[in-house]
């Protein structure tokens, strides 16, 4: 479970006296717990690792657009600073699809929905996410279904 290779991870980094990763690390578990809290009142995913990938994949979409923001003011120490967290988290990640495996597979689930316009985003963007969710960041996903579906 991809729970407890962060929970290694950390005592290791803390072992190491790695204080940055140490540090990324906790705020990981942090996000972890504050969604299981979450997942109490309404519907949790069946597959833990489900849940965590959510996780992972929010806060790396966060930390990209910090960067950006810190880059576009001229605080490349604060965006590398992002940079390096999004470096230890997706460690964590499953492996993810190519360009060109990401391609077949929107292909697959355009046809398999018989989407034929962008109207029919939603319903391709929630097969996505119910194949591929984890083996595919959600926001490229989007961009894939949208120029295919243009």
């Amino acid at each position: 479970m991809i729970r407890d290779d962060i929970k290694a991870a950390t005592v290791t980094a803390m072992k190491g006296g790695d204080k940055d990763t140490t540090a990324t690390l906790r705020l990981v578990s942090a996000a972890i717990k504050n969604r299981d809290i979450e997942a109490r009142t309404g519907k949790a995913p069946d597959d833990d690792d489900q849940l965590v990938t959510e996780v992972l994949q929010k806060m790396i979409k966060q930390r990209r657009e910090s960067a950006d923001v810190y880059r576009k003011n001229g605080r490349d120490d604060r965006a590398a600073t992002e940079e390096s967290e999004i470096a230890v988290i997706e460690c964590f990640l499953p492996k993810q699809l190519s360009d060109d495996e990401a391609r077949a597979a929107m292909q697959k689930i355009i046809a398999d929905t018989g989407a034929s316009s962008v109207k029919d985003m939603g319903k391709v963007m929630a097969e996505v996410k119910a194949r591929h969710g984890g083996e595919l960041e959600p926001a490229r996903a989007s961009a894939l279904v949208k120029e295919m579906l243009s």
